[in-house]
């Protein structure tokens, strides 16, 4: 075994390594760029080197300086993580030009699947099913319209190079084809460096199943179970569970047994992912293969017991598999969700920010991976992920309601996160019944963002730490802003997650106080602070709740359910109105523009392309909101904005 490996990522799975590597008394060295000087997992690692500024390209992706970080410190091998050089098989190589080993495959294995477009034909060739299209290397224009005429559709455009659901588009019809081609290539040169692109017949219904397949250097391929990965936006998982609710033991055993036969097709060692599109008729496809452990590896460990980390810590020093296909087993069920900073009500768009305040669950059967703290910041560079959240149980029912615990208990403030569409999914029937596809958050976005009502209970709880002598305890972050007084007849505004509004009345203080809201009042008696959370008796019956604040901002968990809710001064100041974003766009991102479609004096029509940005690993195209001229373009093509900058001056056209 290695004494000391160098972790050539960040965040959320360099604090992954690194933990396993305490556990078996490995040292690490962590590589950290300008952004990351003060990160998390800089500090929990037993030795830290500077590696570059910021932009990845000049740090986590620098293979000089990181292969020189590896010799300075005398690491033994090097763990790509995920992302960054986790794929790239020249790095596999230079590493092992220079001595040191690559935790992963061997980069003739990582080239064998780099290109979809040749891993779907090695695929067919071991005969694994493959998904109907197009993978030919004639990349004009003219041809790949011929081809998507003869796949039909709707069909899928993707990057033959890369994953992780970046450059892919669903074309519905022949007249779309063009303009997503061109965004596809762009985004898959930028993203890759390669813009070659295949074609696929889009399934209708689909579901994302991998397998985790394990290779060593005996030639020993076993699966270690598979994951449904249905649950996405913009092509990436949001909701990963293990076993897949769809698959029955007729299907599980012939799909472990493609994946085997995929990953020996390239003679694979160490962790991947054969992935799947499944459809609803059970047909299943290969879709790729992710060469390096993966984000939602979690579940996989939860159900099994097993160090997925350790396995290839002990398979890249050469030793065997640690168990056979058959003393491999699972037991219970395991889901995964990942909070982003992002907002879902604008079309999942990265959000940039401090994170002022950070809770994470404490909850049983809960497992926390993250790479944050409070005071953090989520820039433009890196991913926005800011916790993976694991929960498991004896059963799915079970698995389920510990998620719904584990997301009460989470609180974020200072930024928009996904949360409240994590919460949205844990509660909803179908997810419960396991009736969902690779369409189901879009279809069902307006609902999932549904956010519970503040109620009486919730609010007495938040009020709770206000009124009573020790109310210090019931946050675990100081406690700023206003303050509450016993004044008789103190209102307050409480301002509801949709923006409603309510106004309190409250009397009185101490452990013993009431207030009245829509004409109802309440009486709470013998409020106490116990155990991380408040307990009172309102109107008569017993009520249990923790809760979360900052400033005026609070969370309250209630019943497996949280709210989140302001109380504020029915005084304060209004906020003002926004400028007209129909006439005058501003960046929803912060971001680089990589376009610019349209120049001053110029006439649009509503959906014009106006501007292309490119931002925290995705493109967004800006369009125009209304008929008018274009007065100004304020940026040009490589210029660098921030969120809410002015992008485009538009004189809107008289009706």
């Amino acid at each position: 075994m290695f004494k000391k490996i160098l972790i050539a990522n960040r965040g959320e799975i360099a604090c992954r390594v690194i933990r396993t590597c305490k556990r078996l008394g490995i040292a690490t060295v962590a590589v950290y760029s300008d952004a990351d000087r003060h990160a998390l997992h800089v500090q929990v690692a037993d030795e830290a080197i500077h590696i570059g500024p910021a932009k990845s390209a000049e740090s986590y992706l620098n293979m000089d300086r990181i292969l020189a970080a590896a010799k300075q410190s005398g690491a033994e091998a090097i763990h790509p993580g995920y992302g960054f050089l986790s794929e790239n098989s020249e790095f596999a190589c230079r590493c092992k030009q220079a001595d040191v080993v690559f935790i992963g495959p061997s980069p003739e294995s990582m080239d064998a699947m780099a290109s979809k477009s040749a891993a779907v034909s090695l695929m067919e060739k071991a005969g694994v099913p493959v998904t109907p299209g197009y993978h030919g290397k004639d990349q004009s224009l003219k041809k790949l319209e011929a081809e998507a005429r003869r796949v039909g559709f709707p069909l899928l455009i993707k990057p033959s190079a890369g994953g992780g659901g970046k450059g892919m588009h669903i074309v519905r019809a022949a007249s779309e084809f063009k303009e997503a081609l061109e965004t596809a290539k762009r985004e898959a040169k930028n993203a890759f460096g390669d813009d070659q692109v295949l074609l696929e017949k889009y399934i209708q219904q689909p579901r994302h199943i991998e397998f985790q397949v394990f290779g060593d250097t005996h030639g020993n391929v076993v699966h270690i179970f598979e994951r449904e990965c249905s649950l996405q936006r913009r092509f990436q998982k949001v909701v990963e569970e293990t076993p897949s609710p769809f698959l029955d033991d007729t299907m599980h055993k012939r799909m472990g047994e493609a994946a085997v036969a995929a990953a020996k097709a390239v003679n694979y060692t160490n962790a991947g992912t054969i992935e799947f599109i499944v459809g609803a008729d059970k047909s299943f496809h290969f879709m790729e293969m992710n060469t390096r452990l993966q984000v939602e590896h979690p579940v996989t460990e939860e159900t099994t017991g097993l160090d997925l980390v350790e396995w290839q810590l002990r398979v890249a020093s050469g030793e065997k598999l640690p168990l056979t296909q058959n003393q491999i087993q699972q037991c219970g069920h395991a889901i995964e969700v990942r909070l982003y900073a992002e907002n879902a009500d604008k079309g999942f768009l990265p959000v940039t920010g401090r994170i002022e305040a950070f809770a994470a669950p404490d909850q049983p059967f809960t497992r926390v991976d993250t790479g944050v703290r409070s005071g953090d910041e989520i820039g433009i560079f890196y991913d926005p992920m800011i916790a993976k959240i694991s929960v498991s149980g004896k059963d799915r029912a079970a698995a389920i309601g510990h998620l719904r615990a584990a997301l009460a208990h989470t609180a974020v403030f200072g930024m928009i996160t996904n949360l409240p569409l994590l919460r949205g999914i844990a509660r909803h029937p179908d997810f419960a019944a396991g009736h969902y596809d690779t369409g189901f958050i879009e279809r069902e976005l307006k609902t999932l963002l549904t956010r519970p009502a503040p109620t009486p209970p919730a609010i007495a709880a938040a009020l709770a730490g206000e009124l009573t002598n020790n109310d210090k305890k019931s946050s675990p972050w100081k406690n700023d802003g206003w303050r509450l007084s016993d004044t008789p007849g103190r209102r307050l505004l409480l301002r509801a997650a949709d923006s409603s509004e309510r106004t309190i009345h409250i009397q009185g203080a101490g452990s013993a106080f009431g207030f009245g809201i829509d004409g109802t009042s309440y009486e709470i008696r013998g409020a106490h602070f116990r155990q991380d959370h408040w307990e009172f008796d309102l109107n008569g019956q017993p009520f249990g709740a923790a809760v979360w604040r900052r400033g005026e901002v609070f969370q309250v968990a209630l019943d497996g359910e949280a709210c989140n809710f302001t109380l504020a001064s029915p005084f304060a100041p209004k906020s003002v109105a926004q400028a007209d974003t129909a006439t005058h766009p501003v960046s929803p991102m912060p971001g680089r523009v990589v376009a610019v479609h349209v120049k001053a004096g110029d006439n649009v029509q509503p959906g014009q392309p106006l501007l292309v940005l490119e931002g925290m690993k995705m493109e967004y195209t800006i369009k125009a909101a209304v008929a008018g001229k274009i007065k100004e373009v304020f940026h040009g093509e490589g210029d660098l904005v921030d969120a809410e900058a002015p992008l485009v001056d538009i004189e809107a056209q008289e009706e």
